[in-house]
């Protein structure tokens, strides 16, 4: 549907006449202190009949007189602000520079019945229905994975504990024996066994992929024919985890 049309109906579903939205938005006008957010009569007219684009500022000015998400009016009009983040990360640029944060979390609504928060488990793998949550965070990419550390998968406690989230980047499945200055910058992994999920430390040797819990950990290391019995699914890149128990 037209945008111009969207926004008539919403217009007068809310029982607001031309003189109406004129009148409010130059109350919004002199509370902001700029003439831009003015809405004229013939502006308005144009917008809803003659598919004009408003500009940013009357258009921020329509919204907050029908009480509209700018956003969802954005996408109206083929702008999806939601994307911008995701958009942007395909585009480079060749300094280093700050970048505005994705607006939108994908977050577990319903979990699948074989869910088990004992066992430590591939939480892609096991989510029925996702949601959108407003966030600081990314996890648009198809290279990401999400991993759900078993409440009884104390291998790395108390680095990552029972019950958190990690953000297990795929492309990421190379071990490294060396070349870290300490525990927090060896890289763990996320590793697929034939009826299980390890999150560890790892290490290479001669076909095997040697499992390495935390020195503080109860949990032993394990040794496993690798790729017939263990396969690293990516590496751990975020991780999402209360501090104190509940």
């Amino acid at each position: 549907m037209n945008p111009g049309v969207q926004l008539r109906r919403v217009r007068e579903r809310l029982g607001l006449t031309f003189r109406d939205v004129e009148q409010a938005s130059y109350e919004l006008a002199s509370q902001r202190g700029h003439r831009e957010f003015v809405v004229r009569i013939s502006r308005l007219a144009d917008i809803e009949n003659r598919g004009v684009v408003p500009s940013l500022h009357k258009l921020y000015s329509l919204c907050v007189i029908y009480h509209l998400d700018p956003r969802q009016v954005c996408r109206w009009y083929n702008v999806p602000l939601d994307d911008c983040f995701h958009d942007g990360v395909k585009l480079a640029a060749p300094r280093t520079h700050l970048v505005a944060p994705p607006t939108l979390l994908k977050l577990p609504l319903r979990l699948a019945p074989a869910f088990d928060p004992n066992r430590t488990a591939l939480l892609s793998r096991l989510v029925e229905r996702w949601g959108q949550l407003e966030a600081t965070l990314f996890n648009g990419q198809s290279h990401y994975a999400y991993g759900y550390i078993g409440l009884s998968d104390r291998w790395m406690e108390p680095l990552i504990r029972p019950g958190g989230l990690v953000l297990v980047d795929t492309r990421l499945r190379q071990v490294h024996n060396s070349g870290w200055r300490n525990e927090h910058e060896r890289p763990i992994y996320f590793v697929e066994l034939r009826k299980e999920y390890r999150c560890s430390w790892c290490r290479k040797e001669a076909g095997r992929l040697i499992l390495e819990s935390h020195p503080l950990s109860p949990c032993p290391s394990q040794a496993w024919k690798s790729p017939e019995e263990a396969e690293v699914v990516g590496q751990v890149v975020g991780i999402a985890m209360r501090l104190v128990a509940t």
